[in-house]
């Protein structure tokens, strides 16, 4: 299968680089390129191709005076301007997708192995978000943005980029309750801090339209996620994984970075939590930390270990290869959703730009 194929060939080209840091600094921009391409222009490719079809259909009826009165206004006004240009559908595949991987470029940069960083986000959130969710995926490039700020301790910064993410997708604002302990070090009475105003923000996020809307879709109705049972797992192992093996080591190697780490791990295990509740608010939010996961697995192998550091530095790699290639052989929805493989790079297939 071609993506089974393309997650193999991304994870061996890292291996065979392994000892090249130059060098795959240098494949870094050819990879992120292509997946850039082979993001943006693909054709019927997508769970969610048909559902943003129709709200293309719907932007003329957008008007710029009520920005302020809606939600996700950002992503309204993208479509809005696609069809304002004359431009047909797939175009808004373009727009997400610069945003997605511009995003993921920023917080790349940040990485000591930026390309590990980068074949770690494609067989789960890049295939699902830039590739088919792809209003959540331009809101995750934005958030990469604001994990930068959050690392640089520039809470004024951070809030920014979470209020433009959510402006794409407004459960993005969640991560707002982080903006006290952006303001500096990562300490107790920070966190605690940080949980105080969690209990008000949280209770205000969910009395708000987007919840109700949340939960009118997804709450005791049935509606579940396709393979968010191992989405969401895996997220919970690695949380268990760093907390038992990484933590240490990371706060003496990365302390500037820690406190993104160790909330994003926290989180991680918190989204196990929501999946008895809703696999698809589970999944959705834990579709948010996979940068950070990422993030942890890529720096494995820089990391003192003191035995079997050649073990920890694979087992990231041999993990995600075992459950996207279980899920996407296994998944009907995956087959439905993703296969075959389309693109229209040199034209729209059948000459129709709508695939309708």
């Amino acid at each position: 299968m071609l993506y089974v194929g393309l997650t193999n060939l991304l994870f061996l080209l890292r291996y065979a680089l392994a000892r090249n840091g130059g060098l795959r600094r240098q494949i870094y921009f050819m990879v992120l390129a292509t997946l850039f391409v082979f993001s943006a222009f693909r054709y019927q490719v997508g769970c969610d191709w048909s559902g943003y079809y129709y709200q293309y259909l719907r932007a003329p009826n957008f008007e710029w005076s009520s920005v302020t009165e809606i939600r996700e206004p950002i992503w309204w006004a993208i479509l809005g301007w696609i069809r304002d240009m004359g431009l047909p559908y797939p175009v808004a595949n373009i727009a997400s997708s610069a945003i997605f991987f511009l995003g993921v470029h920023v917080l790349a940069r940040r990485q000591p192995d930026p390309l590990g960083f980068l074949v770690l986000l494609f067989p789960i959130l890049i295939i699902n978000l830039p590739m088919s969710g792809i209003r959540q995926g331009a809101a995750i490039g934005l958030l990469c943005i604001a994990f930068v700020a959050f690392i640089d301790r520039r809470p004024l910064w951070f809030a920014f980029w979470v209020v433009l993410a959510a402006g794409l997708h407004s459960s993005a604002l969640i991560f707002m309750l982080l903006l006290p302990v952006a303001a500096g070090r990562y300490t107790r009475s920070r966190l605690m801090l940080a949980a105080f105003l969690a209990v008000p923000g949280a209770l205000f996020l969910a009395s708000g339209d987007a919840a109700d809307v949340a939960t009118s879709r997804y709450v005791g109705t049935g509606v579940d996620a396709a393979g968010a049972v191992f989405r969401v797992g895996l997220l919970g192992l690695s949380a268990l994984y760093f907390f038992l093996f990484v933590r240490k080591k990371w706060l003496r190697t990365w302390p500037q970075d820690y406190s993104l780490a160790s909330i994003g791990a926290i989180g991680m295990a918190l989204a196990i939590l929501l999946v008895p509740v809703s696999s698809v608010i589970g999944d959705r939010f834990g579709y948010y930390l996979i940068p950070i996961q990422a993030m942890i697995f890529a720096r494995l192998p820089f990391l003192p270990f003191r035995a079997n550091a050649a073990m920890h530095a694979a087992l990231p790699y041999l993990g995600l290869l075992l459950v996207f290639t279980v899920w996407s052989q296994l998944s009907g929805h995956f087959n439905q959703c993703y296969i075959p493989y389309q693109t229209w790079l040199f034209g729209f297939p059948g000459g129709d730009p709508f695939g309708f």
